[in-house]
């Protein structure tokens, strides 16, 4: 037996088993046992990442002496297997993680590539073992929901289903590789706006449970972050929690601002060898001179957590300036600032990591130096543990980078097992979400894909124009004519042409004007006009034409200023692709809605 023969008894067995499925098995219970599934299967992803990580640092750092050396070669030598790992190997991008699932439930119908279900997870580990400024998470969500995604394609699962194992491969991750169950979900309802319904938050609660108990199982069940809070919280100090939420919006606002503008400057480097090498000089120099930038920077945050901020400094050339008080704030206030550059330069010059490790480092080194600067003046009379408000600072970077207050809020007390600090949680994540909602309607994942109008969002009107592709709609079944014409010409295309308008092209195929039926109506039926009427003296401008670079929404908001039935649709160069209508755009609108809604 062949390759060829195997395949197909292969094929065979599995339809018989699908169908064996269908007769057998309620669609909505064999839903929960893929959310089982996907469950599993992502919390183990996620902790083979953190070994893998872990092992790769512990092999590094085995016989090391000399840290401060290794600091200044080893994240260069990390991107750079990361770079050829992704070229070479993967051959596809695979940076921006939660990006590209929202880009995925938005554009693609929930379809990941294949290789998301392990790509992400060596180029991460590479990347980060070796030092790299930037975290596992986000290529865990991909992974995650690439698991989710391609589950559901085996098993040939309609859009609305392939969306919401999506986002269970998302919430499995989160869940997983944080130990954080409500997070899991919240993340998926917040992050990517996935709409939570009767019929999805079963499969995304049974995803997530299973998810965190796998990792219990695992790796025990203490928290991630070692948190034990000795200071209860004082009504006196609500001033403060409001104060600290406002500077962690703003200090959201400049993270974002600062990374997709120093992004953006990355980017139009003209070679891949000159982007390596300024992020290799920045990443190495900034590390050397800020260790705890070193990796994930998590330790940094449990020794935060744990009060024992001087040792921060170890390592370091500010070591010798330990004991004073203002070096102490300006060697970590000097790491909040260039934390994003590190970040943006590990993943510029090759690497792989995400956002949700620098967004915690940041907010605990933001919550720590407020409550470390209000406490230096006795005037006040204000003592704000720093260990509560590098907490409190944690949550208020989440909500605010990621626009997501309720992922912040549970986040933060399940990674500490701080509920006792709810309250505050819930103050901070609020303010610091209002603060830079002044500035920026969308999250730092969402803000390009809202740009391009490719947003999936929780209004359903926008989510619909979202998912529906121009393609979909465009009518190319009118018959063309040319300026030079006759209306006799234009009379014999009549006659074959079930359509009663008729796109006037030049030679080149770029779109002049059209001949209405209804304008001709009055002539076409006197032969002795045929040769004095030319098409140029009687078609007519369009009021608008469609680009085919314009998104729906943009689409729908040409027709209502128009209020055409009918427009030509054209590409950028002036091309006659075809013409689209009212009616078709709402006939499509309809079975997108039925598809991926109706039935929740």
């Amino acid at each position: 037996m062949n390759l060829s023969d195997i395949g197909n008894t292969t094929n065979k067995r599995f339809e018989r088993m699908l169908l064996w499925r269908e007769k057998h098995i309620n669609e909505r219970y064999f839903i929960l046992l893929l959310s089982l599934i996907i469950g599993i299967v992502a919390a183990l992803v996620a902790i083979l990442l953190k070994k893998m990580i872990h092992g790769i640092q512990h092999i590094l750092f085995l016989n090391a002496n000399e840290y401060n050396f290794l600091f200044l070669i080893l994240p260069i030598i990390g991107i750079f297997l990361t770079g050829l790992f992704v070229r070479y190997v993967v051959r596809d991008n695979i940076s921006h993680g939660v990006t590209r699932v929202l880009s995925s439930l938005s554009q693609r119908k929930s379809r990941i590539k294949p290789h998301n279900m392990w790509s992400s997870i060596i180029a991460s580990s590479i990347t980060i073992g070796f030092g790299g400024s930037v975290g596992a998470e986000s290529p865990i969500v991909l992974t995650g929901a690439a698991i989710g995604s391609n589950l559901g394609r085996v098993f040939r699962m309609e859009q609305r289903t392939l969306m919401l194992l999506v986002g269970c491969g998302a919430a499995g991750a989160i869940a997983g590789i944080f130990k954080a169950p409500i997070t899991g979900l919240v993340f998926v309802v917040e992050v990517l706006l996935l709409d939570l319904t009767l019929s999805s938050i079963l499969p995304l609660l049974v995803t997530s449970v299973a998810s965190a108990s796998t990792a219990y199982i695992f790796t025990g069940t203490e928290a991630m972050f070692s948190f034990t809070q000795t200071d209860p919280f004082a009504i006196e100090r609500l001033p403060y929690i409001f104060l600290l939420g406002v500077v962690c919006g703003l200090v959201s606002l400049y993270f974002s601002k600062t990374m997709f503008s120093f992004e953006g400057k990355m980017k139009k480097l003209p070679t891949y060898r000159r982007k390596f090498a300024v992020s290799s000089v920045i990443l190495s120099l900034l590390i050397f001179l800020f260790p705890p930038l070193y990796g994930e920077g998590y330790n940094t945050i449990n020794t935060l957590l744990s009060g024992q901020y001087g040792t921060l400094l170890e390592g370091s050339i500010f070591e010798p300036f330990a004991d004073s008080y203002w070096m102490v704030f300006g060697f970590l206030f000097l790491i909040l600032l260039t934390k994003v550059f590190a970040s943006v330069a590990t993943n510029s010059g090759g690497g792989c990591g995400g956002l949700f490790a620098p967004t915690l480092f940041i907010g605990s080194i933001t919550g720590f130096c407020y409550a470390y600067v209000v406490n230096y003046f006795p005037f006040l009379n204000a003592y704000l543990p720093n260990k509560n408000y590098a907490l409190l600072g944690m949550a208020g970077l989440m909500a605010g980078v990621m626009h997501a207050p309720l992922t912040g809020v549970f986040l933060i007390a399940e990674l500490t097992g701080g509920y006792n600090l709810f309250l505050p949680l819930m103050l901070v994540c609020l303010t610091s979400y209002g603060t830079i909602r002044i500035f920026m309607p969308h999250s730092i994942y969402s803000l390009r894909l809202a740009e391009e109008g490719k947003l999936l969002t929780h209004q359903k009107d926008k989510a619909v124009l979202t998912l529906m592709s121009l393609e979909n709609v465009i009518e190319t079944d009118f018959e063309p004519v040319t300026p030079s014409m006759s209306l006799g010409d234009v009379v014999k295309v009549i006659a074959v042409s079930h359509r009663n308008m008729f796109p006037v092209l030049n030679e080149e195929g770029q779109f002049l004007g059209i001949v209405q039926l209804d304008n001709i109506r009055n002539i076409m039926f006197r032969p002795e006009l045929y040769d004095r009427f030319k098409v140029n003296k009687i078609m007519i401008i369009p009021p608008a034409k469609i680009k085919t670079s314009m998104s729906m929404e943009a689409i729908m908001r040409v027709f209502d200023d128009t209020k055409a039935w009918n427009l030509p649709v054209v590409d950028d160069d002036g091309k006659y692709m075809g013409f689209v209508s009212k009616s078709k755009i709402f006939n499509s609108y309809r079975e997108v809605l039925v598809e991926t809604f109706v039935g929740d």
